[in-house]
């Protein structure tokens, strides 16, 4: 199950001062104990243990990641895209979570290793991995898997950028692709650049979640940048949409809304993500079907045709990873066309 080489096209790009990794190994050492360290990765990142709905209690955390590992096994969504995109295979994964489109991601002989929230234990020991890779919903089961293989977190930890950056250059340097993984961010960040000069432009703009025929307004994260907000202001503090609504929060005193908010706030556009679409909610009713009606009809951004609808796994399920990302710029992109 070792790596193998997939094309990738990019620019060369300067890597972060940002990155929390280096590789190990002393030049002027000799003998078993340096080689062993030239084929290991560092990796340091704040381990959050508090529960959720308490405040962060912060750990230095650091794993020993051996390079070109034969076995990877992840179950951070966004991770399994970076690593297909830079040759990458895996050989374990919650597989019922897997969006199709990350599916050349996997070994063919891939195994179920569970769920984003509950590791098959058993199982993983079993085929003895070398890396397993968790972040944001799998984030948690760091104390088990640690037991098992060398196990790091690449949520999101600062800006979008930031994390893919750090995230990239780290599973480049793992994979040995660290010339593909800096052409790579350069793609990415160009394409964020680009559609930003589109939305610099455009007008006010709201994100709006449907699910269950219920309308949610998206909010800049703020001071939430890299917590439970990140999702939800991605196309604001990544993408440069200006808000309609000078604070979202306060206006609609929490997220819900109603479809007369929309017309009271009148955007010039929604950026609409279909939540029900992302989970395969079984018998709902389509995002568009839902604004499909005489209110929703009477606002700028739907009598100008500027209801934009994202892809909902990428924007709802991975929203992070190099192939994500491109998927995210190119739905922002083509609102200007």
């Amino acid at each position: 199950m070792r790596a193998m080489p997939r094309p990738l096209t990019g620019t060369a790009l300067s890597l972060s001062a940002l990155l929390a990794l280096t590789a190990c190994g002393n030049d002027t050492a000799s003998g078993t104990a340096a080689a062993a360290e030239a084929d290991t990765v560092t990796f340091t990142w704040d381990r959050n243990l508090a529960a959720e709905d308490e405040d962060p209690q912060l750990q230095e955390t650091t794993a020993e990641v051996p390079k070109n590992p034969e076995t990877i096994v992840v179950f951070d969504m966004a991770s399994l895209d970076t690593i297909g995109a830079l040759g990458g295979e895996v050989a374990g994964a919650p597989l019922d979570s897997v969006p199709d489109y990350l599916r050349d991601s996997l070994a063919a002989d891939a195994f179920n290793a569970g769920t984003l929230f509950e590791a098959d234990l058993v199982e993983i020991e079993s085929q003895q991995p070398d890396l397993i890779v968790i972040g944001g919903r799998s984030a948690a089961l760091y104390e088990d898997l640690s037991e098992i293989a060398p196990t790091v977190d690449l949520s999101m930890r600062g800006s979008f950028t930031e994390t893919l950056e750090r995230n990239a250059t780290f599973l480049g340097e793992v994979l040995g692709a660290g010339a593909e993984a800096a052409a790579a961010v350069a793609e990415v960040e160009a394409g964020i650049e680009e559609a930003r000069q589109v939305t610099a432009d455009a007008g006010a703009g709201l994100g709006l979640m449907v699910s269950g025929g219920e309308l949610s307004a998206l909010a800049p994260a703020g001071a939430d940048a890299a917590g439970r907000g990140a999702r939800g202001g991605l196309i604001y503090d990544t993408f440069g949409v200006q808000p309609a609504v000078e604070d979202i929060q306060a206006a609609t005193h929490g997220e819900p809304v109603s479809f007369e908010f929309l017309l009271e706030t009148n955007p010039d556009h929604l950026w609409v993500v279909d939540r029900d679409a992302a989970t395969d909610a079984e018998g709902a009713q389509a995002a568009a079907a839902v604004l499909d009606n005489e209110i929703v009809r009477q606002t700028a951004a739907a009598q100008n045709d500027q209801i934009h609808y994202l892809d909902p796994t990428a924007w709802y399920i991975v929203f992070g990873g190099i192939e994500t990302a491109q998927i995210m710029i190119d739905d922002v992109l083509q609102s200007a066309q």
